[in-house]
């Protein structure tokens, strides 16, 4: 099992000095990923239900400060050796395929193949608003836009009338440093699931139980198997509720059972003082023995 620390670019890890000392402990700790969160605009009086809270509202409310996360990853890159940076997610409708795959394929390259570029189709509808980006149909653009982002991060000369661009010989350049960025398909529906089985190479279910999640790794796999793809290939991460519990050995390898291949938990520490020995702790407790 591997370990990752999510909505690690919030709040105070916004500040530049806690953010890297945060990372190097994450890192030194033995979790092998950190994964951001995003939102460009956050309309105040917001009345969308924010999925993955019983209240509705995303936690801290509307001010608590969220760095753009390729900026604050690449920031992070460069203070790190082995880390990988997790987008989970990058809300992918929102946003010019072009201009994010020159971004993600110059961050990846420039930081020896370490970006992992976790996308959704978002659940802010005042956002898109704001933003003058169409809140129907945003799956299917998410669809169009991953696979233009794949064809130029082969570097070659690309043509593509998708119905939302039309490129004539399109080149973008730096390519990634491997063959292409390692696409996470994020959500808890089974619509994210089967998307997921299609056309990611990792699934990031939101929320969600054991049970829940279980579910919806079988119908990922199914849906990879139905487009000819290698279910065990696409990599599983997923939160746990169960890490604090009196058994958290016995809940990761229930998880692993049920095909999850890294856990991610919430931020430890929010200072750059704290964070080497809270980290550490939990690399002894659990990492160390998972």
């Amino acid at each position: 099992m591997r370990f990752g620390v999510a909505f690690a670019n919030g709040g105070p890890l916004a500040e530049g000095p806690v953010a890297v000392a945060c990372a190097r402990a994450i890192e030194a700790a033995g979790f092998d990923s950190v994964w951001t969160i995003e939102h460009v605009l956050v309309p105040s009086g917001y009345e969308s239900t924010y999925p993955y809270a019983r209240s509705g509202k995303m936690p801290g409310g509307e001010t608590v400060p969220m760095p753009d996360p390729l900026v604050w990853l690449a920031y992070i890159a460069s203070a790190t050796e082995t880390l990988l940076l997790g987008t989970g997610i990058v809300i992918l409708p929102q946003r010019n395929p072009a201009i994010l795959a020159k971004e993600v394929a110059t961050l990846d390259r420039m930081s020896g193949g370490r970006l992992r570029l976790g996308v959704g189709v978002g659940w802010l509808e005042e956002e898109f608003a704001a933003l003058g980006v169409p809140f129907a149909g945003r799956g299917k653009r998410l669809d169009a836009y991953v696979a233009a982002m794949r064809a130029l991060w082969t570097g070659e000369p690309v043509d593509l009338d998708d119905g939302y661009h039309v490129w004539h010989g399109a080149i973008s350049l730096p390519a990634p440093a491997g063959a292409s960025v390692p696409i996470v398909v994020g959500g808890h529906t089974e619509v994210a699931a089967r998307r997921a089985g299609r056309l990611g190479d990792g699934f990031f279910p939101g929320k969600g139980t054991p049970e829940q999640i279980a579910h919806l790794v079988s119908v990922m796999r199914q849906a990879a198997e139905e487009a000819g793809r290698d279910p065990a290939a696409i990599e599983v991460t997923a939160g746990s509720r169960d890490l604090g519990g009196p058994d958290p050995i016995g809940a990761i390898e229930h998880m692993a059972s049920i095909g999850v291949h890294r856990l991610v938990i919430p931020p430890l520490a929010f200072d750059a003082e704290s964070a080497p020995a809270a980290y550490a702790a939990f690399g002894d407790a659990i990492i160390a023995k998972a």
